[in-house]
């Protein structure tokens, strides 16, 4: 009697799919698993140190695959895609160098755990960690097809699109319950953008079962009723039904009608890592009626039912597959882990230097009139030319278009941004290039950084560092570590305009934040707090011709100040970052500030010169990451006292590091402790009396003076 997999199904329907196909697809399913068993046993023998399994995913990935063309279309992966990536290209070897850790590491330079995929050539963009962060740096891929094919004056190559090419993102079930992945599907049905979302439902999220993390317990009913987006689901396990619904979904967006979404069942036959035992949670009827469902069972039983392979020629192919993945492994062992002097390669760029003299062109501004311009004017003039020079640079954000209604910019001023930095961009640009963004702080972000991976340069606006906060991990996860995580093969050169700061008269807890010190904690980032209008513009057009992303903080309060007007500086007036300016010159205490605190300094600097003869030099730091050591270090050798002056709170302040780097290098020097001037340890309250006793003053500022000189 014949055997259950020797039963043979002679009409069996393969949805157009050749016998070497599925061939092809098992083959590439064994090997997947073969290599998520031999990185469990490496672990078990402590010769990688992470592992996470794509066990069970193997059908929906390789079935997708199928219809995907690598190095054209887009794919933005989570952990559980090992065979989705072996099907678009990837070698075990790959996999196996990023498990050890190696220095040869093709996604990675030995920076990111194993199963985190990435390939330049194949356009499989970085995976990171955080789950949710990939939906919308996918819509934002997606969305730099649709920008480019209607953007004038773009070099061939520059961004390269297809005008069939779709993005491929793919989550787990349970990430679907993170915001981004609503705010990504709010941005792709509103765009009708060509993403194919792939949700490879394995019923669980780490120990929360699918009832718990969604309402309802299915995710593609739940979508249903977005506009333009078409819903499909199938049997993950299965090969045939997997590939008939990804032809369905691809077709779908390949042709412009919209996002599309397959909701894949599939199973996880391992626990979620090998940090985690499923035991201690799921009941063993539960796990041994998964292991029917295992696709790698049920594609050779088609095959061997279909009559397209015998029960020993499959046994061969899996021998054949088990000493390929052997053999892959056993070479990855003898690569090494990087070396100690690459440990600070590519947190920033290896090829354009930002504090180099290529971006120092302030000594010779080349000035258009001799009108005295506000910050607002000069930042905005920096943005024209800017615009002008490279059709690549993308702004968007809230209110950043003078009217998202283009039938009514032919009757209205225009908004261009609650501070006017962004007025008549759009009328002067057009809507591809000037645009407004939903409400959503991440959803900028994170197509900023999407788009920068194809080509684009974005310069995005957060209308308010208090709101800045949603955004937090495509900043600090995504943006920051980019480069980094990809070993320089990957790039989000983003600049994020922000306004900050209070000195406002009722501004409140959420219109007076500053925070600077939080993102020049992320390294990776580049922290820019100009404190004129003409230090704005060569510090805007620094930060948009360099390759790094860019923190750029505008303080409100600076806007449309009098006292630090200046004129337009020419289409290439540049400051470097880390390049402090003196502002005034002085021989008896060195005082470091930034930002607002720079005229309330120079006026304090006055009083104790005129009154106290206190002969104050005072340092405007300019950018804060990196800043200027080497500024400080000869004014404090020169004065030998140093007052730290900042906005922030005083503890865990810039003034904290600034301080704490002068007492390490420049002890020798000191006639006297280093002292901080800076915000109490508290909100900003809405009360004009409160917030001026809480922000420092000028008399403050003064009063640290004398108290220092005197010491």
């Amino acid at each position: 009697m014949a055997t259950r997999e020797e039963e043979l199904v002679t009409d069996t329907d393969l949805a157009g799919l050749s016998p070497q196909q599925v061939l092809r697809f098992y083959r590439t399913m064994v090997t997947s698993r073969r290599i998520d068993d031999r990185e469990m046993s490496l672990k078990r023998q402590n010769k990688i140190f992470f592992q996470i399994s794509g066990a069970g995913h193997e059908a929906i990935g390789v079935a997708l695959a199928e219809h995907c063309t690598p190095g054209h279309d887009w794919f933005f992966f989570y952990y559980r895609d090992r065979a989705f990536t072996l099907a678009l290209g990837q070698t075990p070897l790959a996999h196996f160098l990023q498990a050890v850790g190696a220095e040869a590491d093709p996604a990675s330079g030995g920076r990111q755990m194993p199963a985190h995929y990435g390939d330049v050539g194949l356009n499989i963009a970085s995976t990171s960690s955080p789950t949710g962060t990939q939906f919308l740096q996918a819509v934002g891929a997606a969305e730099a097809g649709l920008r480019a094919r209607s953007i004038e004056g773009l070099t061939p190559g520059t961004v390269p699109f297809y005008s069939d090419e779709i993005v491929v993102v793919t989550t787990g079930d349970g990430t679907t319950s993170e915001g981004e992945f609503w705010e990504s599907l709010n941005t792709a049905c509103n765009l009708k953008l060509p993403v194919v979302y792939v949700v490879e439902d394995n019923g669980y999220a780490i120990s929360v079962p699918v009832e718990v993390q969604t309402a309802g317990g299915s995710i593609s009913k739940l979508v249903a009723g977005f506009p333009d987006l078409h819903v499909v689901t199938c049997d993950g396990t299965d090969v045939v039904d997997s590939y008939r619904a990804a032809g369905e979904a691809v077709e779908y967006a390949r042709t412009r009608q919209g996002p599309a979404l397959i909701h894949a069942f599939t199973t996880r036959p391992y626990s979620h890592s090998m940090s985690d035992d499923e035991r201690m949670y799921r009941t063993e009827e539960e796990r041994a009626a998964q292991e029917e469902r295992c696709p790698l069972r049920r594609t050779r039983q088609l095959l061997i039912q279909s009559g397209i392979a015998t029960i020993s020629q499959l046994d061969a192919l899996e021998e054949e597959v088990e000493a390929e993945v052997a053999a892959a492994a056993d070479e990855a062992l003898t690569y090494p882990q990087p070396p100690a002097e690459s440990v600070l390669r590519h947190l920033y760029s290896e090829d354009v230097d930002p504090t180099s003299g290529d971006f120092d062109t302030e000594d010779d501004p080349r000035y258009v009139d001799d009108r005295a311009l506000t910050m607002v004017d000069l930042l905005n003039s920096c943005l024209v030319g800017e615009m002008e020079r490279d059709p690549r640079i993308l702004v968007f954000g809230e209110d950043v278009a003078d009217a998202s209604r283009a039938e009514a910019l032919a009757e209205v001023k225009g908004k261009g941004g609650v501070f006017k930095v962004t007025h008549g961009l759009q009328q002067r640009f057009g809507s591809d290039r000037v645009y407004n963004s939903p409400l959503a702080e991440a959803n900028i972000v994170g197509r900023a950084i999407g788009l920068a991976l194809r080509g684009f340069r974005p310069v995005v606006e957060i209308q308010f560092f208090d709101y800045i906060w949603p955004a937090m991990m495509q900043l600090r996860d995504e943006l920051a570590t980019m480069r980094y995580r990809s070993n320089g093969t990957f790039s989000a050169p983003v600049v994020v305009r922000v306004t900050y700061g209070g000195y406002l008269k009722g501004g409140g807890p959420y219109h007076s934040q500053t925070g600077e010190s939080i993102f020049a904690h992320c390294p990776g980032l580049r922290v820019v707090l100009p404190s004129s209008a003409e230090d704005a513009n060569g510090l805007l057009r620094t930060a948009i011709r360099c390759d790094d992303p860019v923190i750029f903080l505008e303080h409100k309060h600076l806007y449309r100040q009098v006292h630090n007007k200046g004129r337009d500086p020419g289409p290439d007036f540049m400051i470097p970052f880390g390049k402090a300016k003196v502002v005034r010159e002085g021989s008896g205490l060195t005082l470091v500030t930034c930002g607002a605190l720079v005229k309330r300094s120079m006026d304090a600097a006055k009083v104790a010169a005129e009154e106290h003869g206190v002969d104050v030099e005072v340092i405007d730091l300019r950018t804060v990451q990196p800043f200027d050591m080497e500024s400080i270090a000869r004014s404090v050798k020169k004065t030998n006292r140093v007052l730290v002056v900042h906005e922030d709170s005083l503890s865990w302040g810039i003034g904290s590091e600034i301080a704490a780097r002068i007492a390490d290098e420049l002890f020798p020097w000191l006639d006297g402790p280093v002292r901080r001037i800076a915000s109490m340890d508290t909100w900003v309250a809405y009360a004009p009396e409160l917030e001026e006793i809480i922000l420092p003053q000028t008399s403050d500022v003064l009063a640290g003076i004398l108290d220092l000189a005197a010491y």
